[in-house]
């Protein structure tokens, strides 16, 4: 699937009318959406606790601050891509200061070419925390299906006096006889001896 067939969600932090006019126009309803705006980090806070967005975008400096921390603590703390935009006589100090963390950075004024170059940069990012996240979640499946597994291996070994290889082929052969997984195998062997001591 083309980056261009997904749709994002966009955050865009700015307390400029324009400047929230300006970005909004370059991002299609078709590509991204929702697009919402918060004027300052408190009310990003508040809209952030309720829903998460895949791109945030801070035009920076904000009434109650550049930005900075904010832009570090969402990248600690969310899996969404977050671009600064920085006007260009702090540029350099901010951009040493939140590169670190994973923060993108442009300096102010920003070309619209420039802008569509970040947010391909972006969605790019975007795509790989999102195959990662799968990939973690996949980990995390398989190692609970290794818990239960082990689990019911010690519960035939328990209940049936199986030996480990003994336990370990009943489970897989059940889950092959049956067409199922081990998991599977290894839930009802526990629902079924798990109760008892």
């Amino acid at each position: 699937m083309s980056l261009k067939q997904n749709v994002y969600s966009v955050l865009i932090l700015s307390s400029s009318d324009t400047f929230f006019s300006s970005l909004k126009d370059l991002l299609p309803e078709s590509r991204f959406f929702p697009v919402q705006r918060a004027r300052d980090c408190s009310s990003a806070g508040r809209i952030l606790s309720e829903q998460d967005y895949d791109l945030i975008l801070i035009n920076s400096p904000l009434p109650d601050g550049s930005g900075q921390t904010f832009a570090i603590d969402l990248c600690s703390d969310h899996s969404s891509v977050v671009l600064m935009m920085i006007r260009s006589e702090l540029y350099e100090q901010l951009k040493d200061q939140v590169i670190d963390h994973g923060v993108f950075t442009l300096p102010k004024p920003v070309s619209k070419n420039t802008f569509l170059t970040a947010l391909d940069w972006m969605t790019a990012a975007r795509e790989r925390f999102r195959n990662n996240e799968v990939k973690t979640l996949s980990v995390q499946e398989k190692m609970e299906e290794i818990r239960l597994v082990n689990r019911a291996k010690w519960i035939l070994i328990r209940e049936l006096k199986m030996d480990e290889p003994q336990a370990h082929r009943y489970i897989e052969k059940q889950a092959m006889d049956r067409c199922v997984s081990k998991r599977e195998i290894a839930q009802s062997l526990i629902s079924t001896y798990g109760g008892r001591s």
